[in-house]
This record gives C-alpha cells, structure tokens and sequence, in this order.
C-alpha cells in the first residue's frame, strides 16, 4: 500500500465543541476587543467578545425564551437540529455560534432553494426550528404549507425565527419587515426578540468521545444521488482549523478578509466563519457576489485576502471599472470548489496588476465531506506551480487507486482515484448507512470519486471526476436529482443530465438529453427549439438556480446505457463536444 504523507509540522488538535475552541482559548481575552465581523451593507460592526457575548444569548433564547413565549415555540436541547435558511448577514454568524454553544446541530441550506428543496432538507435533517431571513421567509412558509398541509401556519409559528430585527439581516429594520411581508411575519418571532432575554453561563460542553457528536449538517451529493446530510464533526471541524492554520496564516492583525461566497456551503462555513476568528482577522461580509460592491469594500476596507471561485475572477477579469477603485491592499485570492486553469490564473494577475494590485492567486482542493481543504497551493508557488491544488495539508493521508480499488506504483504521467483519510474526514452521511459504508472503507479511507496525481515534489493535481455530480460556479447538481423530476413530465419518455463545459464562465453548466414520448411531433428544428424552451422553463420553477439547464435540451432517439441500465455518460459527454461549442450561462453570479 502506497500512502502519502504531509510534510508540514503536525499541530496538536483539541479535544472540545467548536464554541470553546474559537472563544473558551488562553488567549481569547486578550483578542476580545478585536473587531469579527463587518456588514459592509449597514456598515455595523461587532468585536469578537460582542460575538461571544450575543451567541451566548441567542443559546439562552432557544432554549429558555422562545417555548415560553405566548405562542408556545417549539423547545430545543442538546443534540437536536435547527437550520439557518439566509444569505450572508451579520446574524448568520450569532446563530451559527450561538446554536453551537447551545449543544445543537446545526443544517446550512442554500439561500436559492424553493420550497421543495428546503421541505427535502428540513426532513431530512429532522430540524426542529428554521432561522429564516426575512427575505426567504416566503418560501420557509411556503415549504411548511406544502410539509404540513393545513396546520402549516400553525407549525411555522411554533418554528419559524425570523433572522433578523434591527437590521440583523444586514439591511435596514424597515427593509426587513418589507422583505418579510406583513401578513407572513404576524404570529412569528424575530431573532432580535431572543437576544437581550438572559444569556447561557457557560457553552455546552464536549469531552472525550462527546467530540464525536455532530455539529454541522452541510448536504451533498456525495458520488451519487440525492443530497445527503454530511455529518461534521466538532472534532473535525477543531482539527480542520487547526490543519487549516497551519498552511494558511493571516498574520494575526494585518489582514482584513472579505467574504461574499456563500456561508451555507462547507467552504464559506469554515474558511469566513472559523478560519478569521482563529487568526483574529476581521472579515467583512457581503451578501453576495457584485463587481461594483466588491471594489467598493476592497478599497473601503482595505481587504488583503478573500476566497473565491473560478466564475468570480472571469468577472473581475472583464469588469471595466476595475481601475477606478485602489485595490492595491489586495495580495491574496484563494480559490476553491471548482478547478482553477492556468489562463485565467495569468488573465486575472494581469488585469490586477494593470491597477496597481500584486495579488498571488493559488487554489486549494476538498469536498463537504472533508470539511473541506485537503490541498493548498502555497502562495510562493501560484506560479511555479500553477494548476495544482497544493500539497497535502497536517495530519491527512493519501492513496492512488485504479478502477479495480488496487493501490497503483505511482509516477507522475499516472493517476488514479484519490483516497483520504484523517480527523477531518466527517463521520458519515446522516441515516444513511449504505451510502456511508460505499463512501468510507473500514479502515477510514474516503473515496472522493475524484481522480488524481502527485509530481515528483509532491504538489497534487486534479485531472478528472470519476463521479457524476456536476460542479456549477462550485455548487453541486447531481444528475440523478434533475433526471428524477424530468422524467415526471409527460412529454418525457426517457433522460439524463451531463455536464458539459462553459468556457466563458468558467464552469460546468447542466445539458439534458431527453426522448420524447411522441418523436414525431418534434421533427423540425422550430419544433425542437421550442420543446428546448419550454423544458428549460419548467425546470426553472421547480429547482435552485444553479440547477437550470443552462446547457440547453436536446432529443435523443434513445438514452445510451448499459447492459445493467446505467446510464453511459461519457457517450453523451463526447456527444455533446460535437454540438456544444460555447455554452454561454446567461444568468448572473
């Protein structure tokens, strides 16, 4: 058996909840007064003892105030589920932290589900309370109609806590009750009702084996299938921060970050909401991703160092107002979740540096289920190095596999599956056995599906996927999931979804190949081009927007598969090259 090491120092990795190690530490006191977060919409600011002290009593507000309020909330205790449904805001990292502290798991949705989405995810995790922005708490009502029929209303008041109140929603106290709506928000309480009503004395505590316990609930799609919650770990989370530390430093008061990728996906939850607090940096928080707001806050903060994904430096590289805004504070951009390629590493230093700005630009590589970073690219090697995904970060294992599960004699013209195994590894796929056991073998290896090599100084490569999850700007569309509704419409005979590549954007983009019950009734091309459209419009009103079928629609006389059913996918992938030269994604970041 081929194994690979780190070769960076092993840190000591702690033995407690996520909430002592960020706020419990020697050294906390000391650092309290130090700025955490910054809303750059409201301009508000808190320091991270403002953090510790709120947290503590949003813990104390779940699990004491809201079941004693008139309408009789549902109660809560250690080891139960509650979800945040909200984009970026200056609240998510209150409930976040402060659920923790309370001894409960937390599940992160994205901010773009419909209804359908959330009600899946809600059940799945057996939440007990959803944290709804007030502009999403249409949709969280919606979901408890469709969850709970007729007693809807009546559940949601009873569950449902508007993420907000005083402009928690990083926008102003008056946009929250407009966004929220006035009928929806009668009967529910606010977040800012829970604050201020006593506070936890002290963190639940985890010890021992209790380390073990779940903390985060992040779904995925793992290799195949329908999402699954991603149990994570509070001992993979301290030691992935602890690994983290020591490949990334953020020099412990010189830097200022800047975090717009979404907080609900494993790479923001870690790296915006953990990582800056370790290192005492203040982070700066957008509720997404808009050229114009982002040189606005790099200037205004003077940001040293963000995370990124592949589709935002397209944009920063074609942005033409780049050069009016002093960016030149910016000296490191991270990026993650989906591959990085070397031309637009040297388009976007280019178009940085014709403004002044020295910016290194490396990437790093992981997945929910490693919490996430497994590799980085050190800074001093974006160039020499550039395309791979770093080295191995402290304290994790690797192996190379073939097709047969064989460890094979690795040189650099080979590959193989790539294998990890370590303390950030999460403890498996919540109640879901079968997909756990075919992920992590006995002897804690996981299989990531993605397949890999190592040169010669021991720098990794991504260089292919053998699972079939497609990546769109680094959230996840399991083809499975979109082929499972398709297949409900009754115009469809037969489907299956491929990614097929973006080159403008930088990304994958969904393609459906669909048989038509009636062939004939789409011969000519205007028939054809019609049924394209209106197939993308009916998935429109049914998924999240990173699920459109941006990569179009086209019929096929049958779906090619193999003798067992499954479908070939590289058939229709190799297929596609032929039809697609340039799928151009029309919605924005």
């Amino acid at each position: 058996m081929k194994v690979y090491t780190s070769t960076y120092p092993r840190p000591h990795l702690p033995q407690c909840s996520v909430f002592t190690y960020l706020f419990s530490g020697p050294n906390f006191a000391s650092t309290a007064s130090k700025t955490a977060f910054i809303d750059t919409v409201t301009g508000r600011s808190i320091s991270r003892g403002e953090l510790k002290d709120l947290a503590l009593q949003w813990g104390h507000g779940l699990t004491n105030a809201f079941p004693a309020l008139p309408q009789g909330g549902v109660k809560v205790k250690r080891g139960d589920t509650v979800m945040i449904f909200s984009p970026n805001s200056l609240a998510f990292p209150v409930l976040l932290h402060g659920s923790i502290a309370a001894g409960l798991k937390v599940t992160l949705a994205n901010s773009s589900y419909v209804p359908y989405e959330l009600g899946y995810q809600y059940k799945d995790s057996g939440a007990k309370l959803i944290f709804a922005h007030p502009a999403l708490l249409p949709v969280a009502l919606k979901m408890f109609g469709e969850v709970y029929g007729a007693k809807g209303r009546e559940e949601a008041r009873k569950r449902i806590i508007i993420a907000g109140g005083s402009g928690w929603g990083s926008v102003s106290a008056e946009e929250e009750r407009k966004l929220a709506g006035t009928k929806e928000v009668e009967g529910l309480v606010w977040m800012q009702d829970l604050l201020g009503e006593g506070a936890l004395q002290k963190e639940e505590q985890f010890s021992g084996l209790e380390v073990n316990e779940t903390a985060y609930l992040c779904y995925s799609s793992g290799t195949t299938g329908r999402p699954k919650g991603v149990e994570t770990t509070h001992y993979n989370v301290t030691s992935h921060a602890e690994m983290l530390n020591e490949v990334w430093d953020l020099k412990s008061g010189n830097d200022v970050m800047l975090g717009f990728l979404p907080f609900y996906h494993i790479f923001g939850l870690t790296g915006l909401l953990h990582h800056p607090l370790t290192q005492n940096a203040p982070l700066a928080i957008m509720p997404g991703f808009n050229p114009e707001a982002w040189c606005v806050n790099v200037q205004k903060y003077k940001i040293t160092c963000m995370m990124v994904v592949p589709p935002v430096l397209v944009v920063l590289t074609n942005y033409p107002a780049l050069g009016k805004y002093d960016l030149t504070s910016l000296n490191l951009m991270i990026s993650g979740a989906a591959p990085l390629g070397a031309g637009l590493v040297k388009k976007v230093k280019d178009r940085l540096h014709s403004v002044g700005a020295t910016t290194d630009i490396t990437q790093g590589y992981g997945l929910t289920e490693t919490t996430p970073v497994a590799f980085l690219l050190p800074p001093k090697d974006c160039i020499r190095k550039v395309g791979s995904v770093g080295r191995l970060v402290p304290h994790l294992e690797a192996r190379l596999l073939s097709e047969e599960d064989v460890d094979i004699d690795e040189t650099k013209e080979e590959s193989g599956e790539l294998w990890l195994r370590g303390p950030s590894i999460m403890k498996g796929y919540l109640n879901n056995v079968e997909a756990t056991q075919n992920s992590i073998t006995r002897d804690g290896w996981f299989k990531t599906g993605d397949v890999a090599q190592v040169d010669e100084d021991g720098y990794w490569y991504i260089v292919d996927r053998r699972k079939e999850l497609i990546k769109y700007k680094g959230f996840q569309v399991p083809p499975a999931e979109l082929e499972q509704m398709l297949i409900q419409h009754p115009e469809i005979a037969d489907v299956a979804v491929i990614g097929v590549e973006s080159v403008e954007e930088a990304t994958e983009v969904p393609r459906a190949y669909i048989v038509h019950v009636n062939p004939k009734s789409v011969q000519s091309q205007q028939d054809k081009d019609a049924f394209e459209k209106k197939i993308q419009e009916w998935v429109r009103g049914r998924v999240a927007k990173h699920k459109y079928l941006r990569g179009g629609v086209a019929i096929i006389d049958v779906i090619p598969k193999n003798p067992s059913g499954k479908i070939l996918r590289r058939v229709l992938r190799d297929r596609a090259k032929t039809e697609v030269t340039a799928i151009k994604a029309k919605a924005k970041l």
